[in-house]
């Protein structure tokens, strides 16, 4: 079992950064697809849903399990205490943050494109807290959830909830984190074990409300993977033996992938159809249960070495990831009414986002201890700070 304190899992860095990356690239796409979303574009198509059909498969669990992997790692750095306060300054505080303010922008471009308010954005705030926003298509406003903040929420209150599971395992239950590990070891039986609770959940969760979720998947569905990432970075022959069958995990995914993608290549309603037959909830399962592992194994085999670019990066990660949605829905609600090809929209969207979200993150956030903070950061200590801050004011320093 690997309980190295010091140990630092650059791999775990490198993927935490590659599937933010990700989410940027699925969100710049949203515009364009058959499937609904707070702003779109006139014309939508097909083959962009295909796409965004297989991104979900595997993006949001990837990053339950690297938040579960990380979360080992977490539990030797102090007690509860410790452990709790991380939590709430890393994720609660964004969280509430969002909240209140650029979650009703979003609201706003989300009501606004949708044709549901006329007037400006000062003018929606008094009716922002008018009930509850779940989709552009019920009633009520108030993003509880920070839009896409919803991943920060329910990894704040599953870190909450699992906690005493997670110390348990590290101390006293070692020994059956041990046993977990070695019943996951072969890597077909892994396989197995991995799909089968998802698939027993969703026999008794299916059509109810309690599959409501967002990503992809019903947002119970993430425990098995936040469940996994702990365990998988405890065991040192079952990271072996992943990355040893990272090639069989990646051809198995992908044709598992192919397939259910072809399912809602191939329907009138390409956007609900693959769920609708009886094999799509089956291969949505067995390709996210395939396609993890080998990322993972691919991972840990080739993105174990550290570089000055992935320090900056994973201190940028959450940060990016706080600001993207809302840059590329203000961005995007002016680009998509534009009279140009929907391929060039899509190509000023994606740069220019990635422009703006970098400056504010570089020049404003990076730099000052408040909005550091805000967005979940490390503050910086009082003279770093007050020299930066010096700085952008047009100061000088000796």
């Amino acid at each position: 079992m690997d309980t190295k304190p010091t140990q630092r899992r650059y791999e775990l860095d490198w993927l935490r950064v590659l599937t933010i990356l990700s989410v940027f690239v699925f969100h710049s796409t949203r515009f364009f697809p058959i499937e609904n979303w707070h702003v779109k574009n006139a014309v939508t198509y097909a083959w962009v849903q295909s796409i965004e059909g297989f991104m979900v498969i595997w993006m949001m669990p990837l990053i339950f399990l690297i938040s579960g992997a990380s979360l080992f790692y977490a539990m030797n750095k102090g007690g509860a205490g410790t452990f709790f306060k991380d939590k709430v300054l890393r994720l609660l505080v964004p969280l509430v943050v969002a909240m209140f303010t650029y979650g009703s922008l979003q609201v706003y471009l989300d009501r606004l494109s949708h044709g549901q308010f006329n007037g400006s954005y000062f003018a929606f705030l008094p009716h922002y807290f008018d009930g509850v926003y779940l989709d552009s298509s019920q009633p009520g406003n108030f993003a509880f959830h920070g839009m896409h903040m919803w991943y920060v929420m329910i990894l704040f209150i599953y870190s909450m909830i699992f906690y005493p599971l997670f110390r348990w395992w590290k101390g006293s239950g070692r020994g059956v984190l041990v046993k977990i590990g070695n019943l996951f070891a072969s890597p077909w039986t892994l396989w197995l074990i991995l799909t089968l609770p998802i698939y027993i959940l969703d026999l008794f969760i299916d059509d109810t409300p309690w599959a409501f979720g967002s990503g992809g998947w019903g947002f119970l569905y993430y425990i098995p993977f936040l469940l996994y990432g702990f365990i998988i970075v405890s065991h040192e022959r079952l990271q072996a033996n992943i990355k040893r069958a990272r090639w069989q995990y990646l051809i198995a995914g992908l044709i598992f992938s192919a397939a259910f993608v072809f399912l809602g290549a191939n329907a009138s309603d390409p956007v609900i159809a693959p769920w609708e037959n009886e094999l799509g909830d089956p291969l949505y399962f067995l390709s996210a249960c395939t396609l993890l592992p080998a990322i993972l194994g691919f991972a840990m085999q080739y993105l174990t070495r550290d570089a000055a670019f992935l320090k900056y990066a994973n201190e940028a990660v959450l940060p990016f990831y706080i600001l993207h949605q809302t840059v590329l829905l203000v961005i995007g609600y002016f680009i998509v009414q534009w009279a140009i090809p929907d391929l060039s929209k899509w190509a000023i969207i994606f740069v220019s986002s990635f422009i703006v979200i970098m400056a504010i993150y570089e020049y404003v956030v990076r730099r000052i201890n408040l909005l550091r903070y805000l967005f979940g950061m490390k503050t910086l200590p009082h003279r770093v700070a007050s020299t930066r801050e010096n700085i952008l004011a047009g100061g000088h320093v000796r």
